[in-house]
């Protein structure tokens, strides 16, 4: 049976109007190049990752999270905040697999304007999009790559291992949960991947789950997709279920943003479950021609049984939104946030966190711990491949918060939160 949804949750009335988008952040100053002596990636303890910041930690609210002891991990901020209505409950879950009816297009969920040919023009007279050469030559071969063994959790215990982009291999509630999944080598309209993937497939463990952010290329990824059986649960956002579904896949969940859905978590005991919430992010979708925004795009919170939280960003430009999913998902105990693609920022800013960004959303969603994502694989835009780990490095450093909450991971590590 198909649901017909007449309007998109974001304007029904059991949500209350989300705060409006503010103006453009001030530009973040390139830093000078780092010193050849600070390492490239660490698989050890204490991880490794970062850059310049002092933006962050300023344009920050005093006494923000990501670094422990906030306890309730609502975000922080000044006597205003306390004027704020509590949170909407989350909503009932989703019946699994349901097929629903959408909008024919999800353009009004923008926060800015999609690039148009003005800016498609600059950007073919600049050629900005590659790094320049030498530090590709420089840089590549000493990007960090250390796959290892994956972790083997109990069904209390979330373990995150990085296979690469953004694309993880999340251990939670006792269930295998892979986040927008690509094993492969190349991409549509991108150079190859330029570290290897960091879990071979033959390794993972049978996979309960995926998470889908959006439709781009390089987070959603038909030949790794075949490589799963058909029965596999997907939850993707709203409009992409049909594509899904001609592609044989049987069990397909489709979610407005702040809608949830659950799956039984047997390992767990008594009857647990573990829940994916969708929720929103600065970006847009595409994949041909003719569907521009005819599909969603956000990131996702999965809640343990024990109310462990993991906040997967997806793919996404600052804004407004962190602070939201901070206030409704409260106590989030890691997040999966993405540092690359940036350069150029007048091109880019809209739609991919610079380090020095990844580091205040961390913070505006009250997440405890982060794990930057979205570098050192593919070459979509025009930063040095090194820069994103120096500058996110010194951007935590400069916002005060305590090294080993940044899991700044090789490509193939894993960490266990414990």
């Amino acid at each position: 049976m198909t649901e017909r949804t007449g309007q998109p949750s974001e304007r029904s009335g059991s949500t209350p109007a989300s705060p409006p988008p503010p103006g453009p952040a001030a530009e973040h100053p390139r830093p000078a190049s780092p010193s050849a002596a600070e390492p490239a990636g660490s698989a050890g303890p204490a991880g490794s990752a970062g850059s310049a910041a002092s933006a962050a930690s300023a344009a920050s609210p005093a006494g923000g999270c990501c670094g422990g002891g906030c306890g309730g991990g609502a975000p922080a901020g000044g006597p205003e905040l306390l004027t704020l209505a509590p949170p909407p409950p989350v909503s009932p879950p989703r019946p699994v697999g349901a097929k629903r009816v959408w909008p024919r297009s999800f353009t009004d969920r923008l926060t800015s304007p999609l690039p148009g040919v003005r800016a498609m023009a600059r950007l073919a007279r600049e050629g900005a999009m590659r790094p320049m050469a030498a530090a590709l030559r420089e840089e590549i071969p000493r990007l960090p790559f250390a796959p290892g063994p994956m972790p083997d959790p109990d069904a209390g215990t979330i373990a995150v291992t990085w296979a690469g982009h953004a694309s993880w291999v999340v251990r939670i509630g006792g269930l295998t949960v892979l986040t927008d999944p690509v094993w492969s080598r190349r991409i549509l309209g991108t150079p190859a991947r330029i570290t290897p993937v960091g879990v071979a497939w033959r390794d993972l463990p049978p996979v309960d789950a995926v998470v889908v952010s959006h439709n781009h290329y390089d987070h959603l990824d038909l030949p790794t997709l075949r490589r799963l059986p058909r029965e596999t649960p997907l939850f993707v956002p709203a409009g992409l279920g049909s594509w899904c579904r001609r592609r044989g896949f049987t069990v397909v969940t489709e979610l407005d943003w702040w809608e949830g859905a659950e799956l039984p978590a047997p390992a767990a005991g008594d009857g647990a479950r573990v829940r994916f919430d969708f929720v929103p992010a600065h970006h847009w979708s595409k994949r041909t021609l003719t569907d521009t925004c005819r599909s969603l795009w956000g990131g996702w919170v999965l809640t343990a049984p024990d109310r462990q939280r993991v906040y997967f960003a997806g793919d996404t430009g600052y804004g407004h939104w962190f602070r939201e999913i901070g206030r409704r998902y409260p106590g989030i105990d890691l997040a999966l946030m993405p540092i690359g693609a940036y350069d150029p920022r007048w091109m880019l800013r809209p739609v991919h966190t610079d380090p020095e960004e990844a580091v205040l959303a961390c913070r505006d969603a009250g997440a405890r711990r982060m794990a930057p994502m979205h570098w050192s694989t593919f070459l979509l835009s025009g930063e040095p491949p090194l820069e994103p780990l120096y500058r996110v490095r010194a951007a935590w450093r400069e916002a005060g918060l305590p090294r080993e909450d940044l899991w700044d991971l090789p490509v193939g590590a894993s960490r266990v939160l414990e």
